[in-house]
């Protein structure tokens, strides 16, 4: 454990840091303590029932995650921070999906991918510390290691965890990215954030793919997200139809949520969204070869989908839009495409077609 130097006073250092993380860039911060054993035992009850699908990492590091001291030996605090990630026209979002035409794409995923730019603040947060106090121990984290995030914030003060298993804020409402600072300095702890959903199941109702199957509790295997990011192999058929148009991630939970009329729009230019993807046709997307995917999502969370991956998303998509000769030559494009992933979504597509009258 790093001590305090006397002349430090922890409760003003603490405001210092709220200061800097504010000038990082950063909504908001809290400090926590390492007790996360409530909500291991939640994670060891969701990993039992296999509701983690194909994400054999959150299995194989379960107990690093319900342990910061584990994973970062030596911590005792973690310094949460929040950053507000929804760009402007966020109104656009329903618009686009009710335009089966064109491709969704998770607001969070229109710009730059946030990990990087994030670990790189929290860098230089910790970077202020030591300038004021001395050398201490540290480790920074997005999304990038065994760690209970949404848990560790909720702890923190940042909010507290909806029925749809994200985090909320009262005035911001989940329309934020977390990161994590773990640190041995005894900082004085934020009191935990109290609850707000009350009776409301409106992420619960909105579900494409029903697959929140009760409060708090997520089926990944059955999320859009999942299926469209994480999921690796072909998309089960039952739950092809539901994605609608869908091609990387999905923000209805987040949409319809009652909390989301205080969403705060960001102001960091990286998060805007790059090559019209918060709206684009769905032919036209469909049309990029590997070198033009690789190079427009360059810097990109969509990359980690991988080319087929967002071939075999948007061939989904094209079979659930209406019938039309340009639709249909897209599809018939790729009907010999040496993948088989791919070539597999498009036949479905293709039938699915077949099925349909020709829109006007």
């Amino acid at each position: 454990m790093s001590a305090l130097p006397d002349h430090v006073d922890p409760q003003a250092l603490v405001a210092d840091i709220r200061t800097w993380a504010r000038e990082l860039g950063f909504a908001d911060m809290g400090i926590t303590g390492t007790d996360l054993s409530a909500d291991a035992a939640h994670l060891d009850d969701w990993l039992d029932q296999g509701l983690h699908g194909e994400m054999g990492y959150m299995a194989r590091h379960d107990s690093m995650r319900s342990q910061p001291d584990a994973l970062h030996p030596g911590t005792l605090r973690v310094i949460c921070v929040r950053m507000d990630c929804l760009p402007h026209g966020v109104d656009a979002a329903w618009k686009v999906l009710e335009q089966p035409e064109r491709g969704y794409v998770a607001r969070y995923a229109l710009g730059r991918d946030y990990h990087k730019l994030m670990r790189k603040r929290l860098q230089k947060l910790a970077e202020r510390i030591a300038s004021a106090i001395g050398p201490f121990g540290y480790r920074a984290f997005v999304d990038s290691a065994p760690v209970l995030e949404k848990a560790l914030a909720r702890n923190a003060g940042l909010g507290w965890i909806g029925k749809h298993t994200l985090l909320l804020h009262r005035r911001a409402s989940s329309w934020f990215l977390l990161g994590e600072l773990f640190t041995d300095l005894p900082l004085p702890l934020d009191a935990p954030a109290s609850a707000h959903c009350g009776s409301c199941r409106r992420c619960i109702d909105i579900c494409p793919t029903q697959a929140i199957l009760a409060p708090y509790r997520l089926d990944a295997r059955r999320c859009i997200s999942y299926l469209t990011i994480e999921l690796k192999g072909p998309i089960p058929e039952p739950l092809r139809a539901p994605i609608g148009n869908r091609i990387f991630g999905c923000d209805d939970c987040q949409l319809v949520c009652p909390w989301n009329k205080f969403a705060t729009l960001t102001s960091e230019p990286d998060f805007a969204p790059r090559h019209a993807l918060d709206g684009a046709r769905l032919v036209d997307l469909f049309a990029w070869d590997e070198d033009t995917f690789l190079q427009r999502t360059e810097g990109m969370a969509i990359r980690r989908t991988g080319y087929e991956g967002w071939l075999r998303n948007i061939a989904v998509a094209l079979g659930n839009a209406p019938r039309s000769p340009e639709i249909l030559a897209a599809l018939q494009s790729r009907a010999g495409h040496p993948s088989a992933l791919v070539r597999e979504h498009v036949t479905w597509a293709l039938d699915r077609q077949a099925r349909k009258t020709v829109s006007g």
